[in-house]
């Protein structure tokens, strides 16, 4: 069983037993944050685009934990200047890793420096796919995401005005198909206040999928 851990904003930590992978670690300025980077460990950094409230406290973690940063091209590049280790990818890429498979997926959003693309992820962790879509609109091939992989959660944004918001994160719940969802990237300002009980509600009536709402700082066991 694995550990997943909401960290606030679009912050997650997942553990199972030795390995750890971190998302987007917007820690040390996040209003709603559940924990300093100096508590975080973790093998894995996974980041979807070099805003500040995503790349956030990357480099200060990868390099006092030796983690390795995952990422698009650009972004890895950035990290390994500032003396990270990384690995990287690219959109439409899929790579093996000692805990599964981690695939690169668009999102269309923007990426935070010169030349790149914001992405989201699809980790297949200890034999469960979670889809960590980063910030992005809604977009067709969502369908084509959820036919290619089957997906046990998916971490769609909810707050509108940067992202989706919950009308259409409601409508990526149906093209992705997953077997469950959990809302993140709202209420950490005033610009992206949502109420995630109301979309947990309009899914669940709607589609059938549960929707797990976590509160900064929360666990749910996969």
């Amino acid at each position: 069983m694995s550990r997943l851990r909401f960290l606030g904003h679009a912050c997650f930590h997942l553990e199972n037993n030795d390995t750890a992978l971190l998302f987007d670690p917007f820690l040390s300025a996040n209003p709603f944050q559940k924990a300093q980077p100096s508590q975080i460990s973790c093998n894995y950094i996974l980041v979807s685009h070099a805003h500040f409230d995503h790349l956030g406290d990357t480099v200060d973690i990868a390099k006092r934990t030796s983690a390795t940063v995952i990422s698009t091209a650009e972004i890895a590049y950035l990290c390994e200047k500032e003396g990270c280790k990384v690995h990287a990818m690219h959109i439409g890429g899929k790579h093996k890793f000692s805990f599964g498979y981690v695939r690169i997926t668009p999102a269309f959003h923007g990426a935070g420096v010169e030349g790149g693309h914001a992405c989201g992820f699809i980790v297949n962790f200890n034999g469960k796919n979670i889809y960590f879509s980063g910030d992005t609109s809604l977009f067709g091939d969502m369908e084509l995401l959820g036919h290619l992989e089957t997906i046990d959660y998916a971490l769609l944004p909810i707050g509108d005005n940067f992202t989706m918001g919950p009308e259409d994160a409601v409508e990526a719940v149906n093209l992705l198909k997953p077997k469950a969802v959990i809302p993140m990237h709202y209420n950490t300002w005033p610009l992206i206040a949502q109420s995630p009980e109301h979309f947990k509600n309009t899914v669940e009536n709607k589609l059938n999928i549960p929707v797990h709402v976590l509160q900064p700082g929360e666990s749910l066991e996969i």
